[in-house]
């Protein structure tokens, strides 16, 4: 009788572990930015409004120079090439036939960047859309979101996002001059649009 009084308890123990376990994998909220901002295409990057303009696909290489190893204090720990779908939560990115994403971390801050290739200037418009309203990019290094800062850009048929934030809660680095310095690695796309005239 007592053998079976202490199994009913350590039963519902252990259903309430896999159930805090599986919310933890599968259903937790994924991280957002704490302050973000997004930016529709512009005219100068009419002439890559389309990819039927600018059809050569990305390449981490191209993206990731060894001159962009370091940028703001933070060092690049690694560089890739995944589907759009990966590399983002929540939103869907119509068309997209690319995602390269690059992570760094510092001693007070971490961040990411990620470019993402797509049909025309509408698609990469409705993308940063989606990214400040139904969901965002994955997170991929370690960083306190809650104190975390991005932006997005819709630079004709692409889409970069620059996320960083503190390493630990708590703490307060320069964000600003990290962010604008991953941020610069969208840079790239204006050889596009030189390449194109």
């Amino acid at each position: 009788m007592m053998r079976a009084r202490v199994m009913i308890p350590l039963g519902i123990a252990l259903v309430a572990v896999l159930a805090v376990g599986g919310w933890m994998l599968f259903l937790r909220p994924q991280a957002r930015p704490s302050t973000f901002k997004g930016e529709p295409t512009s005219a100068l990057y009419s002439l890559i409004d389309s990819r039927q303009r600018d059809a050569a696909p990305l390449t981490v290489d191209e993206v990731f120079t060894p001159a962009t190893a370091t940028l703001g204090g933070l060092r690049r720990v690694s560089a890739e090439q995944l589907d759009c779908d990966d590399a983002l939560w929540g939103a869907s990115a119509a068309g997209c036939t690319q995602a390269l994403r690059a992570t760094y971390t510092g001693d007070l801050g971490a961040g990411q960047f990620v470019i993402f290739n797509l049909t025309d200037g509408r698609a990469a418009d409705a993308l940063v859309k989606a990214l400040s309203e139904d969901g965002f990019v994955r997170q991929a290094v370690p960083f306190d979101a809650v104190r975390s800062r991005a932006q997005a850009r819709a630079l004709g048929h692409y889409v970069t996002v620059a996320w960083v934030g503190p390493v630990r809660p708590g703490e307060t680095g320069d964000l600003v001059s990290q962010l604008v310095a991953l941020d610069g690695l969208g840079h790239i796309i204006q050889k596009r649009v030189v390449d194109a005239t």
